[in-house]
C-alpha cells in the first residue's frame, strides 16, 4: 500500500479552507447616525454652539490685530483685519506692568490650587465615610452654603479681612477661595464611587488609614482632582470683583484687574489694546485647559459632578 506525500500546493489549499473567513468591509452609510434630517437639525444646533462660544474669542483676537487705520464698529468694519500688526500687544506691555500683574496672579493661583486640592480632596474623603456621627448634617451645611451668593456676603468677607490686616495684600485675596463647597462635594462623589469591597480587601490586607487614602482612594480620584484643578484656576485667575474690592497699590493687582486700568484713560482708550490684553489673560487657562483636557473629562465622565 503506497502513501502519498502532500504537496506544497495541497497544504496551502487546506490551509484557505480551514482559515476563518476575512470580515467583509463595512461601508459608510449616513443612514446609520440617523435621517439626513436629523443629521442637518444636529449639525445647525452644533455650528450655533460653536458661533456662541467660540465666536466671541475669535472676534477679539482678530480686532487686537487690527492696525489704528482700521474701524472697529461701523458700517465700514471688518471681520478680518486687511493690514494685521501686533502693535496693541506692545502698547498693553508698554502701559502697564504685564509681568507684575501675572506674578500676582500666579502666587493667587498656587496658594488657591495647593488649600484647593488639600482640604477639599480630605474633607470629601470624610464624607464619604458613613461611620460617624453628623455625616449628614456637615454634608447638608455645604448644600445650603452654596444657596447664598457671594454679593450677599461680600461686605462680611471685607470686614474680617480687614480686621485681619489682610487688606492691600494677595493673602487678602486668597483667602476667601481657601476652600469651595463645590469643589468638596466634588471630591466626595469621586470617593463613593470606589467599591467598598477593595477597600474591605485592602484593610484585611493591614493597610491603614492613609495607605488606603494614598494608594487606593487618590489613584481613582484623579480625574475629579483635575476638574477641581481647572475650576480653581478659572476662578482664581479671573477673578475681578474680590480682588477690586480688597487691593489698593499697583504693585499687588493681580492681571485681570491690571489690564482693567486700559479703560480708564481720561482720553479715552483703544479697543484694539483693550482685546489684546483680554487675549493675553486668556492665553494660561486654554494652555492648562489643552495640558488637562483628558484628565478633566474622564473626571467629568466618572460622575464627577453627581452628588
Amino acid at each position: 500500500m503506497t502513501t502519498s506525500t502532500p504537496t506544497a500546493t495541497d497544504t496551502a489549499t487546506a490551509t484557505e479552507t480551514t482559515a476563518a473567513p476575512r470580515p467583509a468591509r463595512r461601508r459608510f452609510r449616513w443612514r446609520d447616525y440617523g435621517r439626513p434630517r436629523e443629521l442637518v437639525v444636529r449639525y445647525l444646533l452644533l455650528l450655533f454652539v460653536l458661533a456662541i462660544t467660540v465666536g466671541p474669542l475669535l472676534w477679539q483676537f482678530l480686532t487686537s490685530l487690527k492696525s489704528t487705520t482700521e474701524d472697529v464698529f461701523g458700517t465700514n468694519a471688518t471681520l478680518l483685519p486687511q493690514h494685521p500688526t501686533l502693535r496693541a500687544y506692545e502698547q498693553v506691555f508698554d502701559q502697564v506692568p504685564v509681568a507684575t500683574y501675572i506674578w500676582n496672579s500666579l502666587i493667587v493661583v498656587a496658594l488657591s490650587l495647593t488649600s484647593q486640592l488639600l482640604f477639599s480632596t480630605m474633607a470629601g474623603y470624610m464624607l464619604s465615610k458613613p461611620a460617624w456621627r453628623g455625616v449628614k448634617g456637615v454634608w447638608l451645611l455645604l448644600i445650603a452654603s452654596m444657596m447664598f451668593p457671594f454679593e450677599s456676603i461680600m461686605v462680611s468677607l471685607f470686614l474680617s479681612v480687614r480686621d485681619l490686616g489682610l487688606v492691600d495684600s494677595l493673602a487678602g485675596v486668597w483667602l476667601p477661595g481657601f476652600v469651595g463647597a463645590i469643589n468638596v462635594l466634588v471630591m466626595r462623589a469621586a470617593f463613593l464611587a470606589v467599591p467598598r469591597e477593595i477597600e474591605d480587601s485592602a484593610m484585611l490586607d493591614g493597610a491603614g488609614e492613609w495607605q488606603r487614602f494614598r494608594y487606593l482612594y487618590l489613584p481613582s480620584a484623579l480625574g475629579s482632582m483635575s476638574v477641581v484643578a481647572i475650576n480653581t484656576f478659572i476662578a482664581a485667575w479671573d477673578d475681578f470683583l474680590w480682588p477690586l474690592i480688597v487691593l489698593r497699590s499697583e504693585e499687588n493687582l493681580t492681571l485681570t484687574l491690571g489690564l482693567a486700568r486700559l479703560q480708564t484713560s481720561s482720553f479715552g482708550y483703544d479697543q484694539r489694546v483693550v482685546m489684546a490684553g483680554s487675549v493675553i489673560s486668556l492665553v494660561p487657562v486654554l494652555v492648562l485647559f489643552v495640558i488637562t483636557q483628558r484628565w478633566f473629562y474622564k473626571g467629568v465622565s466618572s460622575g464627577a459632578v453627581k452628588f
